[in-house]
């Protein structure tokens, strides 16, 4: 039966004009004389698209093996999301129907569920660096502290940077307002041992003045936080980690700025007039008031977050315009931009966004903040098209994470193929290879904990106190490195979240938020990071091949693949030692195995086939 998999090419999604190329075989006792592919069109140009239709007859090839062998292909000249199934004519004069089986595998039956087919606007291209390597997702405030800083903010700067961070007292809210006084000098003496992990991007949590210890509620999108550093000690950075071959990227957070900012400035804080103060306020149209100064509009009701009104023409200056924020900071070095909840903003200033961001230079990279699948994202009643040609290059893979650690948490390896499939399915290569796969971030649980599979203190605070039992961190450690394998091998670029692989533990924001342990690493996770990392470098080209499921009874197997060869990943969630035979090199020991290839029990093994 059909398999995309193996039976259409492109594999994932195709372009406008861009033929499509089906292989279709079937057991000749089916008796089928023709075979059509039938697709209808459900977004598009204008957002739903109902009633555009396309058939298209796949021409009978022969028999092969016992199978009929139909074989054809198509383009579409309508760009957007399109369905498809297969019809085919019995001999009977009957018609056959046939739908998406587990795993992306054809079923016949009736009213089953639909292949997606993607079709961009045209064969865009994403940047050949971000393909490679490994991406380093640094929360600013908590990675590393270099020198004495005079602290002027509102709250407390711990004085022991092994402090667990602070949390909402019973009854209170929670105000963001403790740091740590992690710097741009911090991140400058850590180049070497980024490099050690293999790390080729720093993903940056926001950088500019603000008054929080995240930075999402910006107050100055054109200064960098005087805590961080200066914008000539950013400018070294960029300098130095470009030397060890790191790009720089920033967090970008255009939906809304804070209250405590020189566009709104509702604690007064700056000389100039903002528009919580006056509706003369040059500023007054960038924001959204019900009744001013006191009743605006806000992100998910967060009254220090007011939300921007993006077609402010001073707001779209300020972000887009000459010597604005993406002008400025693509000058200084900065290669790409993780856009703060994408899916809030507009369609038309997303596109202007990304425009205004890859048009200053060919390497410029740009990532969205998506939860879910991002190809049929529906936002505010709007489908996004942000992988039409014209937005995005990647997002972030929550899919995946979910989908590795339901897998080595519970071991089912249908879930997680069938998961893993649809992106593969719904995705252009080109954004696929550029995915930002991540097992968690800022904004989740550690990886470490959830890996545990402790249930959570109810309390806040006992969450906040909490650590794994020596017994618990073992196996969570066991775990960890069986996920993180599977994160670093798959379509897309790993983004470790800044001291997993040090072994820092943490429930919810802001528990997820603690500084790394300088000194007081787990070095064999830290090793372990380091082979993967090397793997990433090695085999470069082969992680960007094909994704290829390989039957296995027991075992989860997948390949890597293309001309230049294969890295088949073996993952035994089981709890028992599964034997197979092999011929290739161990990626992660490095030695070469011949014959039989033990995997122990909850353990990855990445060989080199050959």
């Amino acid at each position: 039966m059909f398999n995309p998999l193996i039976n259409k090419k492109p594999y994932g999604a195709s372009y406008v004009g861009g033929a499509t190329k089906i292989k279709f075989p079937l057991d000749c006792e089916m008796q089928i004389k023709r075979l059509f592919v039938v697709l209808r069109q459900t977004y598009g140009e204008g957002g739903v698209i109902e009633g555009r239709n396309e058939k298209f007859e796949l021409p009978y090839i022969g028999v092969v093996d016992g199978q009929d062998i139909f074989e054809g292909e198509f383009t579409l000249n309508e760009y957007g999301i399109w369905l498809y199934r297969f019809e085919g004519e019995l001999a009977d004069g009957g018609i056959a129907f046939f739908g998406r089986g587990e795993g992306g595998t054809a079923v016949r039956g009736d009213w089953l569920p639909e292949w997606q087919l993607t079709v961009s606007k045209c064969d865009y291209k994403t940047p050949d660096w971000a393909k490679r390597g490994v991406i380093y997702q640094i929360f600013a405030d908590r990675f590393c502290k270099v020198g004495e800083q005079n602290f002027t903010k509102r709250g407390r700067l711990h004085s022991d940077w092994n402090e667990r961070p602070d949390i909402a007292e019973e009854g209170n809210d929670y105000r963001a307002d403790d740091f740590y006084g992690g710097n741009i000098k911090g991140i400058i003496s850590k180049l070497d041992y980024l490099k050690s992990l293999g790390v080729t991007c720093i993903y940056l949590s926001p950088i500019f003045k603000s008054s929080s210890n995240h930075r999402y509620d910006t107050g100055d999108y054109l200064q960098i936080d005087e805590l961080f550093g200066t914008e000539d000690e950013f400018r070294t950075l960029i300098v130095k980690a470009k030397r060890k071959g790191i790009a720089v990227m920033l967090d970008g957070v255009f939906n809304h700025t804070g209250s405590d900012s020189r566009y709104f400035n509702r604690e007064g804080s700056y000389s100039e007039l903002g528009a919580f103060q006056s509706t003369e306020s040059k500023y007054f149209d960038w924001y959204y008031f019900n009744n001013h100064p006191m009743e605006y509009h806000c992100w998910w009701g967060s009254t220090v977050v007011p939300t921007v009104n993006k077609s402010a023409a001073g707001y779209r200056e300020l972000i887009l315009g000459k010597d604005g924020v993406i002008d400025k900071w693509s000058k200084a070095g900065v290669l790409g931009w993780r856009l703060d909840v994408v899916d809030e903003l507009p369609i038309d200033f997303t596109t202007d966004l990304c425009k205004t961001i890859k048009d200053k230079g060919k390497d410029m990279f740009v990532v969205g903040e998506v939860w879910e699948d991002a190809s049929i994202k529906i936002a505010y009643d709007a489908w996004r098209p942000y992988f039409m040609g014209e937005q995005l290059d990647s997002v972030m893979n929550y899919p995946f994470k979910e989908a590795i650690l339901a897998y080595t948490l519970g071991g089912n390896k249908s879930e997680f193929i069938d998961k893993v499939t649809l992106v593969l399915e719904h995705y252009p290569k080109q954004s696929l290879d550029v995915l930002m796969n991540l097992i968690d971030s800022h904004d989740t649980v550690r990886a470490l904990t959830c890996l545990s599979g402790v249930d959570a203190p109810q309390s806040k605070r006992d969450r906040a106190d909490f650590k794994l039992s020596d017994e618990q961190y073992a196996l969570s450690k066991q775990r960890l490195l069986f996920a993180a394998t599977l994160q670093y091998t798959l379509a897309g670029t790993p983004c470790v979240y800044y001291g997993d692989e040090a072994g820092v533990q943490g429930f919810e924001d802001p528990l997820n938020r603690g500084t790394y342990p300088w000194g007081g690493e787990d070095m064999e996770i830290v090793a372990y990071y380091q082979a993967l990392g090397n793997i990433r470098k090695k085999y470069a080209e082969l992680l960007t091949g094909e994704t290829v499921f390989v039957a296995d009874d027991e075992l989860l197997v997948y390949e890597r693949r293309n001309e230049r060869g294969t890295l088949r990943v073996y993952a035994n969630a089981t709890d028992n030692e599964v034997v197979r035979t092999v011929s290739g090199v161990d990626a992660i020991t490095k030695k070469r195995v011949k014959g039989n290839l033990s995997i122990a029990a909850h353990e990855v093994k990445v060989i080199v086939v050959g």
